[in-house]
């Protein structure tokens, strides 16, 4: 486990040093309770896949922290597995900064955004797929 953390961490600030979009340089990766329903690794997949998003999109934006939000959570929003025709749905949190540019001019410029939720749907243990987010 702390062997693939620190490959993320090292991913995490090569696309942060690879141009624009957000920043992904300087985001921990806090640790979640153990889930009874994705493996350590499922959930570091999904993760991934929102570090990858937010570097290339999430211009004027700091991804300062990002974990795994629960079961409770994820099964709570089950229903976006059925509407995008996928078997599972998984739930992240993250906390980001805004700079004065307001990111895309839908965020508050310079702000925090916390409790910030990702989710993320997927078929047959495929590919996690960023599918909403926001609070």
């Amino acid at each position: 486990m702390m062997k693939r953390m620190k490959l993320i961490c090292i991913l995490c600030l090569l696309l942060g040093l690879s141009g624009c979009g957000g920043n992904v340089s300087t985001v921990g990766i806090q640790q979640w309770e153990p889930s009874m329903i994705y493996s350590d690794a499922e959930i570091e997949d999904a993760i991934d896949v929102i570090l990858h998003e937010f570097d290339q999109k999430w211009n004027g934006c700091t991804l300062r922290e990002i974990t795994y939000a629960g079961d409770a959570k994820s099964l709570a929003h089950q229903d976006w597995a059925i509407r995008n025709n996928a078997e599972d749905a998984i739930v992240l949190i993250s906390t980001f900064d805004v700079d004065s540019s307001g990111g895309d001019g839908s965020l508050n410029p310079d702000s925090t955004y916390t409790k910030w939720m990702w989710i993320l749907v997927r078929t047959d243990n495929g590919k996690w797929k960023h599918v909403d987010h926001g609070y």
